[in-house]
């Protein structure tokens, strides 16, 4: 019997020490999408893809849109560079949604590039990078939501990109539900991917 409560205290004491790591990964996670300063200035806005509605994008990724959009008309970019496939034949691909969003805000089309086929952020990433460098893009400010941001940069800097955290002013999971889901899966991916380098 006391064996067994020395096992069953060891396993608790396990999961406590499980359980505070990742409360501290997380806590990271919203740090490095809210620090003080940004670069000023990059080659390019690389905006990861998020879900598109037909051909509107979500709210989500219409804040990246935007994001991007305003980073070009500071003349901070001189190119958006939109990613993102889609997951349904036929629908319009996140990138071609983004590009049109871009463009009837006043972006010109040859300011901007699509990469339609990608289906994770590391797939952006990686597609973005072999899309843009023949135009002599090499430095990028990637646009994302702020709790993305971390397992993005990390992920750029593995796939040899210069890039820096954009993320969007606010993030549009706006309930508490949804936003200790969106933290809670994002902390599992980044763990997942510093640990194992499981790409997603």
């Amino acid at each position: 019997m006391h064996y067994l409560w020395l096992v069953l205290k060891g396993v608790l004491l396990a999961f406590l020490l499980v359980l505070m790591a990742m409360g501290g990964v997380a806590w990271s996670i919203v740090s490095y999408g809210e620090p003080p300063d940004y670069p000023a200035n990059a080659d390019a806005a690389l905006v990861l893809g998020a879900a598109a509605w037909g051909d509107k994008p979500s709210p989500v990724f219409r804040e990246r849109i935007r994001h991007a959009v305003e980073l070009y008309k500071t003349g901070q970019v001189h190119w958006i560079v939109f990613t993102g496939g889609t997951p349904v034949p036929g629908y319009p691909s996140e990138a071609d949604v983004g590009r049109d969003y871009a463009l009837k805000a006043g972006v010109p089309m040859t300011a901007m590039l699509a990469e339609p086929d990608s289906r994770t952020t590391w797939e952006n990433l990686q597609n973005a990078k072999k899309l843009a460098e023949p135009f002599g893009i090499h430095t990028y400010l990637l646009v994302s939501d702020p709790w993305h941001m971390r397992r993005a940069v990390l992920m750029a800097r593995d796939l040899g990109l210069a890039a820096s955290p954009s993320p969007t002013r606010s993030t549009r999971y706006r309930t508490l539900s949804a936003r200790v889901a969106f933290l809670s899966r994002e902390t599992w991916l980044y763990v997942g991917y510093r640990i194992f380098r499981m790409v997603s």
